[in-house]
């Protein structure tokens, strides 16, 4: 019945394997975990490999990477069951009852989407700050807050989907890198009509990057999104409505000339042991504004 699909990079996810395989075998129902490394590192691979053998869980390998959006597509094809739950690898459970809410609320036209939690309490490495502080401000959303906008609301980090329903639409490959995969899926799926049920059955995101990497992913998300409107995809998004109120008074030229100016001062902050969100908004409109000027000349 239930096909769990982990892609895999460079993360240690016997835990989440061990604690999802226990969930699954007290439910009574048909089910595989299955976990495709996406080219990880010799140290990992290692460790993970000891997952082979193991009852009820496949693990297999790919010689180098293919992307974050084709290896998703890759799990599906090679799902043995008609409903897929897709699930990233640096995610812990944080409900006894995990797959027994996702059973217990299955239907055959519908996509579920659990949400996504993070650590209640501040990480003593300030380094992580600004992903944590993101993360429990802007993605860490009940599912009552969620169902307001059921597709704006979507992410890709815990969702099950019927194996139909997903192969009619499949993850965008030319999306190799960090960013907005799940904007577009989402997107696909309100233009098709298919309904997204929102649950407060969310997985812990324990995959926290350090300030650098955090915004080096950022600005390629940011990247993502231009490059999705040029491909004919019309994204909307707080950072695209914010740059089009500043387009229509003429005043992006501007704010994009004074937030290159004070750009070491935002990424100072953003690096620091009190990030602000607001800095990041600011941060990502001169990423916007920066890649968009360059594309045009």
């Amino acid at each position: 019945m239930l096909s769990v699909l982990i892609p895999v990079y460079n993360f240690n996810i016997l835990p989440l394997t061990e604690e999802l395989a226990q969930q699954c075998a007290a439910t009574g129902v048909s089910w595989e975990i299955l976990c495709i490394d996406d080219g990880s590192s010799p140290p990992f691979l290692e460790r993970n490999r000891l997952l082979r053998g193991r009852p009820g869980i496949r693990y297999e390998e790919l010689p180098e990477n293919i992307g974050r959006a084709a290896i998703r597509n890759l799990l599906a094809e090679r799902a043995y069951f008609p409903y897929l739950l897709f699930m990233d690898c640096d995610s812990a459970v944080v409900r006894a009852d995990y797959i027994q809410q996702y059973i217990a609320h299955l239907l055959p036209d519908t996509v579920l989407y659990g949400g996504r939690v993070y650590a209640p309490t501040t990480p003593q490495d300030t380094r992580y700050l600004l992903h944590w502080k993101f993360g429990t401000a802007r993605e860490q959303t009940p599912a009552h807050r969620r169902a307001a906008q059921p597709y704006h609301a979507f992410m890709t980090n815990n969702f099950l989907i019927p194996k139909a329903v997903f192969q009619a639409i499949r993850f965008e490959e030319r999306i190799r890198h960090y960013g907005h995969e799940d904007t577009l899926f989402g997107m696909e799926l309100q233009k098709r009509g298919i309904p997204i049920r929102h649950l407060d059955n969310p997985l812990e995101h324990i995959g926290l990057e350090a300030a650098d990497v955090f915004l080096q992913k950022t600005a390629q998300a940011v990247q993502n999104l231009v490059w999705l409107r040029k491909q004919g995809f019309p994204v909307e998004t707080r950072l695209f409505s914010a740059a089009e109120t500043l387009k229509r008074y003429r005043l992006l030229p501007i704010a994009g000339f004074l937030l290159r100016m004070i750009a070491p001062f935002m990424k100072r902050n953003l690096l620091s042991a009190r990030p602000s969100l607001r800095v990041l908004d600011g941060y990502k409109l001169m990423v916007l504004y920066v890649y968009e000027a360059s594309k045009a000349s």
